[in-house]
């Protein structure tokens, strides 16, 4: 039996079923794991997608795109191949692709994680045949404290700086990190503020029943503070990483800075960041998750699509697997900081909001 799906220049094809998963190129059907843009792209003349990610793919890619969106575990036939989506842990929206046809399973991962953290559906395995899986963090090095820890150590950071009169910025990826961190911290310690970038995404989360603390935009919050001195001292300022140096950041006076990110894991990322500290926490699974992950969907096969392929596709092997490769343009979240996500407003992009 011809694989199911391939690789071809728009992207991985589903050949029987004539449609795309995540393609980086214009096509005429796409089946969208998740909106971080370089799984979601403009341009094509239809969209799949879980129903809990249909906000923020309309927000992301225009309201008027062509968007048939699926429940979680429904399914439908498209040229004889069942589909169906799946909770894949990574953000609001995420999903697996289940792909039946002809008696054979083929499970598309897209991101996932598999610690539930409260802003999406949990991760749920589904059992294949074959599953393309992600491995962004596919390297023993990698294994995430719980995030009750992460988040108490920054808890602890936030409050250290307020108890001196410093504001403290923490640069995270606008989509799903952001949100993750608001819901996780402790909101008693200050006022939060939220770059132009993050907060019509807390919007959208909150619109889909995701609790987050009240936030407040640069602007808004300079309304109220006006006239103060060290107007931020004690607040949290989620932005960015591409509002690291900007003249934006000139607004906070006296302030430390940290970045959250599975890449803090490695010292000398910390260190190219120029950051006080780094937190590790990443909504991609680190190594025994991934082993987990591929374990529990049974596949005698397993294709890695991005991130430390070839480390990933060796373990397979010994382990007895028959694993390869597919060549992908998928690659961390940190597209995201191009510019994909909404983007701030003009005033704040000019140090006046």
């Amino acid at each position: 039996m011809e694989d199911m799906v391939v690789v071809r220049k728009e992207g991985l094809y589903c050949v029987p079923g004539d449609f795309y998963i995540d393609p980086w190129r214009p096509v005429a059907r796409a089946v969208i794991t998740h909106a971080h843009a370089d799984h979601a792209r403009m341009g094509h003349a239809h969209y799949l997608a879980a129903a809990p990610g249909a906000g923020i793919l309309r927000a992301r890619l225009g309201a008027d795109i062509h968007l048939q969106a699926l429940d979680y575990e429904e399914s439908i036939t498209h040229n004889g191949v069942r589909l169906s989506l799946h909770p894949a842990g990574h953000v609001l929206g995420s999903a697996q692709l289940r792909m039946e046809w002809q008696g054979c399973i083929w499970v598309a991962s897209g991101d996932y994680k598999l610690e539930a953290d409260g802003t999406c559906t949990a991760f749920a395995p589904v059992r294949c045949h074959t599953f393309i899986t992600e491995s962004t963090f596919g390297m023993p090095i990698y294994r995430w404290q719980p995030q009750a820890e992460i988040f108490e150590d920054i808890n602890r950071w936030w409050r250290a700086n307020a108890a001196e009169g410093r504001a403290s910025v923490l640069f995270c990826y606008s989509f799903g990190k952001a949100q993750r961190i608001l819901h996780g911290i402790d909101p008693g310690i200050g006022p939060i503020v939220c770059h132009g970038a993050v907060e019509p995404l807390n919007r959208l989360y909150r619109e889909a029943g995701v609790f987050l603390p009240p936030t407040a935009t640069v602007g808004e919050a300079e309304a109220t503070r006006r006239g103060k001195s060290n107007a931020y001292a004690g607040s949290l300022i989620i932005a960015p990483p591409s509002a690291a140096g900007s003249p934006w950041m000139r607004r906070f006076g006296d302030y430390s800075d940290a970045f959250a990110s599975g890449w803090m894991r490695l010292r000398g990322t910390r260190r190219r960041r120029g950051v006080d500290r780094g937190f590790v926490l990443s909504d991609h699974a680190d190594w025994p998750a991934l082993q987990e992950a591929i374990a529990a969907s049974s596949a005698e096969r397993v294709i890695v699509t991005h991130g430390q392929v070839a480390t990933m596709v060796r373990w397979l092997r010994q382990n007895g697997l028959d694993a390869g490769a597919f060549t992908t343009e998928y690659g961390d979240d940190d597209v995201d900081d191009s510019g994909a996500a909404p983007p701030a407003t003009a005033q704040e992009q000019s140090g006046h909001a």
